[in-house]
């Protein structure tokens, strides 16, 4: 075992020889294979290139080398064309604190049964009027950015689940083809995570419209990860167990506390009233996040009323590198 692995379980470091093709003997040539690279691209800085930050990159594409550096060369190449929105990337930047005190996203502190970290959007949360999409989409980057420091989840993943209950239409015409087409550039084609699924739940119509605009955008792979769950809980539960999952959900967690994960990029002294002045954490510096100090602090828990909407279309989940899930009934 190499010094990179060190920090995983031994199952972990077989799921990454079975799934991801990575071999402890081959990973520092691995590694450098894609470093050499570097050179074809001068029009792009590449601003990290140690063997820990392009690991998670090959990671990413199952060790195939000239995969993981296009994802490399988009990574940085859209921070290069989309500079204001990483300006001071940190917990503390104005925009980004209020998208993250207001729940954009929730972090789940137990992961699913395959380990993936399950990430929360209440869409409904999203005062127009307080946050920008933009500053929505930076606080997920940002909290990408941390988890993805733990080797387990590199090797893992992400589950993203999308409760879009009493979200209004006046809501949705603000999510406009340009700002979905930007979401997804920086989180399908420009980051180095593997998601294992995408779930709308509860969604009205009007998001299927929505769906309908982006598909374009999306690739294969993902359209094929993406559920629209309705209001059919049963569903979501066949790819997600009901232990892992808050009461919002069907779960048999506690309902979700909104302040979680910006309790814990913030640090102790956040609190409700908006007026944090201490030091944050920042991106460059976090290693790993602490769940003591989420079981330290009091929840505030938010209370979301659960209408019934039109039941949505289920699209199986198909190619699952990481699930042996029986395909669900596709009605796209």
């Amino acid at each position: 075992m190499t010094h990179l692995q060190t920090g995983l379980s031994p199952e972990t470091i077989e799921k990454a020889r079975l799934e991801l093709n990575e071999n402890p003997d081959t990973i520092h040539q691995d590694i450098q294979q894609v470093r050499d690279m570097i050179i074809t691209r001068p029009d792009i800085g590449f601003l990290r290139t140690d063997d820990p930050f392009i690991l998670r990159f090959l990671r990413a594409r199952k060790f195939n080398h000239l995969e993981a550096f296009r994802l490399l060369a988009q990574y940085f190449q859209y921070r290069q064309l989309n500079l204001d929105m990483f300006k001071n990337l940190k917990a503390d930047d104005p925009g980004v604190k209020r998208a993250l005190m207001d729940g954009f996203p929730g972090v789940l502190e137990n992961r699913d049964h395959y380990g993936r970290k399950i990430l929360l959007l209440f869409a409904a949360n999203w005062d127009q009027s307080r946050n920008s999409f933009v500053d929505i989409l930076r606080a997920i980057l940002l909290s990408l950015e941390v988890l993805i420091e733990d080797e387990e989840l590199q090797i893992n993943g992400f589950v993203l689940i999308i409760d879009w209950s009493n979200f209004s239409f006046k809501q949705a015409s603000k999510l406009t083809p340009s700002i979905l087409k930007l979401a997804i550039e920086g989180l399908q084609d420009s980051f180095p995570a593997r998601f294992g699924g995408v779930h709308f739940v509860n969604q009205p119509w009007y998001i299927h419209a929505l769906y309908t605009i982006i598909k374009p955008f999306l690739k294969d792979k993902t359209r094929k990860r993406i559920f629209l769950h309705g209001n059919n809980l049963n569903s979501l539960h066949q790819l997600i167990h009901p232990e892992c999952l808050p009461s919002e959900f069907g779960g048999t967690l506690p309902p979700y506390d909104m302040g979680t994960w910006a309790r814990t990029l913030l640090g102790p002294d956040y609190n409700d009233e908006n007026d944090y002045t201490h030091s944050s954490y920042n991106v460059i510096h976090v290693k790993h996040t602490s769940s003591n100090l989420e079981r330290e602090c009091s929840p505030k828990y938010i209370k979301r009323s659960q209408s019934v909407v039109e039941p949505g279309t289920l699209m199986h989940e198909e190619d699952q590198d990481h699930e042996n899930t029986k395909p669900l009934l596709a009605l796209d």
